[in-house]
């Protein structure tokens, strides 16, 4: 696999949205060969089954765009111990109707910050559950639980150098992963 391309969905709408500023700084770790492209979720509508026959145009993107990745990121905050709503109504048009997933077999990665000192476990455990369901081999260790706290973004956005090299870890355990799993 000489090029991979990674799906990424921020969790979060905030435009400043700590976990977006993390996946725009993990992505900044990469090797030249990987992309990683965040994909918009903020446009979708609700999810209702009774429009699965007829899925909106930005429901048909968000799933042409995970199908066309060699494996999805999942940048996420933790709300009220589970993952946002945003973030469960884009996985639910993306993963239905039933039989038509556009995750089934796509290595996945989770990661998240929050300003607790937990980072995001919780919701990072919410969402491993969703992610077994739905068939995505996700990468197990190392776990990334973020506290996003001074320091952690240098000024450029990048990740600041206390955290570098771990997290310098993260993205390359994640890349390995896609290339093991990866059809």
């Amino acid at each position: 696999m000489s090029r991979i391309t990674i799906a990424v969905i921020v969790g979060s709408l905030r435009r400043e949205s700590f976990n977006r500023r993390l996946a725009v700084a993990l992505a900044r770790l990469a090797p030249p060969e990987a992309e990683f492209k965040q994909l918009e979720i903020g446009d979708l509508p609700l999810y209702n089954q009774d429009d699965d026959g007829q899925q909106a145009a930005s429901v048909q993107r968000l799933k042409s765009e995970i199908r066309a990745a060699d494996g999805v990121m999942f940048v996420t905050p933790e709300y009220n111990r589970s993952i946002p709503g945003v973030l469960k109504n884009a996985i639910d048009h993306a993963s239905r109707p039933y039989g038509q997933s556009a995750f089934a077999g796509k290595p996945a990665g989770i990661i998240g910050a929050s300003v607790g000192a937990i980072g995001t476990a919780l919701a990072q455990q919410h969402l491993r559950n969703i992610l077994a369901y739905l068939d995505m081999p996700t990468l197990t260790a190392p776990e990334a639980f973020i506290h996003a706290k001074e320091g952690l973004f240098d000024e450029a956005g990048n990740i600041g150098p206390n955290s570098k090299a771990f997290l310098q870890g993260w993205v390359d355990a994640y890349l390995a992963w896609v290339k093991k799993h990866a059809a």
